[in-house]
Formats: C-alpha cells, sequence, structure tokens
C-alpha cells in the first residue's frame, strides 16, 4: 500500500476578470450524476476568462441556453452542446462523455437518446481516453486505498463505480486540483462527496451497516451465535459512528475499519498528522460515551 507523500506541483495561474453578469449557482433539482461533470465544466468556465457572450459566439448557441446548461436550468442538455462547451473550454471529451451518460440515465434517457445525441459529433480518439501522466501516477498510488473506503459504504458495484467517478471528475479538474493548496486533499474531498451521494443515509447520517458484515472480528468467528452478537455489536458501532463529523469519521473508517496507520491516514487526507491524532482521540471519546455510558450513581453496572 502506497500513498503520496507529496501532492504534484500547482502550475502557475493567474486571476481573471470577466466582464457581464454574474453566473448564476447551480439549480437545488440538480442531481449528484449531473453535478458531477457539471460543476468542473463552470470551475473551467470561471477559469478560462471567457464570457457567456464569448462563447455564443463560438459555438453558436444563444447566451440564455448556455448559461442554463451552466446552471443546470432546464431539460437536460444534448451532448452536442456539451461537447462543443468542452471542446472550447480545452476539456477531455472521454470523462466528460462517461459522466454525462450516467447523468443522462439518472435523468432517465433512455439509450436510444443518448446514441442520437452523439451521432453528430466526433469519434473519441485514443488520445481522449489517456489522463495527464501526473493524474495517471496519482491514481496508483492512491486507487487502491480509495477503494477500501468505499467498500465501508457501499457494496462491490457502487464502490467500484464511485471511485471510477472519481478518478474521472479529477481528470475534468485536474487543473483546478493542482492549483489547489493541496491536490491530496481536493482529490479526498471529490472522492467523499461521490461516495456519499451513493451512501444510504438515516435522518441525515450515512449508514455504515454494509461494513459490519466484513470485519476482521467477524469473519474471525465460526459459532452461529457469537457471529450475531458480534453483528449487533458492529452495527451498534456503526450506528455511532454516522453521528460523528466528518473529518472524524473519515479517520474513524480509515484507522479502524481500513486499518491504515495515522502516516497514511494523514497522506491520503491531505492533513496534518496532528489533526488525524486529534480526530481520532475526540472522535474516541465520543464512541465510548455512547457505547459505555459511566454508571449513574445508585445504578452500578
Amino acid at each position: 500500500m502506497t500513498t503520496p507523500t507529496e501532492p504534484p506541483v500547482p502550475p502557475g495561474r493567474s486571476s481573471t476578470v470577466r466582464p457581464g453578469r454574474k453566473l448564476g449557482p447551480i439549480a437545488a433539482t440538480v442531481g449528484s450524476a449531473h453535478r458531477a461533470w457539471l460543476d468542473p465544466m463552470r470551475e473551467t468556465y470561471l477559469a478560462s476568462g471567457l464570457t457567456l457572450s464569448d462563447l455564443s459566439a463560438r459555438v453558436r448557441f444563444a447566451k440564455s441556453k448556455i448559461s442554463e446548461l451552466l446552471r443546470g436550468v432546464g431539460l437536460y442538455p444534448r451532448w452536442e452542446i456539451v461537447h462543443l462547451l468542452a471542446a472550447e473550454l480545452g476539456m477531455p471529451n472521454w470523462p466528460l462523455y462517461r459522466l454525462w451518460c450516467q447523468a443522462a440515465f439518472e435523468a432517465h434517457k433512455s439509450s436510444e437518446w443518448i446514441d442520437s445525441c452523439t451521432e453528430r459529433t466526433s469519434t473519441l480518439t485514443a488520445t481522449d481516453t489517456a489522463p495527464p501522466l501526473d493524474h495517471r501516477a496519482f491514481r496508483e498510488l492512491v486507487e487502491t486505498d480509495y477503494l477500501l473506503y468505499a467498500q465501508a459504504f457501499l457494496d462491490d458495484d457502487q464502490r467500484d463505480a464511485a471511485v471510477s467517478d472519481t478518478f474521472d471528475i479529477l481528470w475534468l479538474a485536474w487543473n483546478e486540483a493542482l492549483a489547489s493548496h493541496d491536490t491530496r486533499r481536493y482529490a479526498w474531498d471529490v472522492l467523499r462527496a461521490t461516495v456519499m451521494s451513493r451512501t444510504p443515509h438515516r435522518d441525515g447520517r450515512p449508514e455504515l451497516g454494509i461494513a459490519a458484515f466484513d470485519t476482521a472480528a467477524l469473519q474471525a468467528l465460526t459459532d452461529p451465535a457469537h457471529r450475531m452478537n458480534q453483528v449487533a455489536e458492529s452495527l451498534e458501532l456503526f450506528t455511532a459512528m454516522s453521528r460523528l463529523p466528518s473529518s472524524q469519521l473519515d479517520v474513524m473508517v480509515l484507522r479502524r475499519l481500513c486499518g491504515f496507520l495515522p502516516d497514511t491516514v494523514s497522506a491520503l487526507l491531505g492533513v496534518p498528522l496532528a489533526a488525524v491524532r486529534s480526530d481520532e482521540r475526540h472522535a474516541t471519546r465520543f464512541l465510548e460515551s455512547v457505547l459505555c455510558p459511566p454508571p449513574t450513581e445508585g445504578n452500578p453496572q
């Protein structure tokens, strides 16, 4: 198991001032799959220095339509316009197309509709399937660890899809990731958002029930009665863990379920080792207070 000890070096970046009306926010009705490609496209547009008028003149679509697309307003956009905007913004085709297709299915579009949208666009070439070298190196370093984290929340198919989508999103936003304070932290935030968008929630908290059936303690037991007791204890623990703040939950999943050392957790999350230890300490105290509360006076345990 290997993790990056240093993030990729960010490129130089200059700020741009865009004339005209500010682009509005993404509509609240936009689903997680749609947002997966729309967020990177918006970020790329905002960093490009182009205006809606510039894009309108180049792709020959009305400025209002482009604004609607970048805000997720109206009908789900056809691939032709997404493809044209991506070309003007210098975005890679392949990860964008894969994420666009997933979001089309989420929007209840048929396979026939998707095929009809791609008839007029150029065929994806081999160069479209090759991410930047540093992106590929980063993926090789962290993908196995990302899969272990996602396994705590998702079944195998959902886990693989979430991690694959994470690297597609990172590919689309790779320049943004490199320009961030820490590429590892940026990437982890993308992974967490992608995993949580697929994770079942109860009362606003993520469920870790799937992980209860894959713990080392459970696998070591052969007696059915003992196994059931261990399942009950694990479910109780995971229910309590779901109440932790996000940073503490991630640390506990990586430390207790994945078995990573603190240094590895620090590298994966892109946070100082002291922050990992602090989160683990506070999380442990909370879990102990919930699972092993001190006896009340007059009622010894």
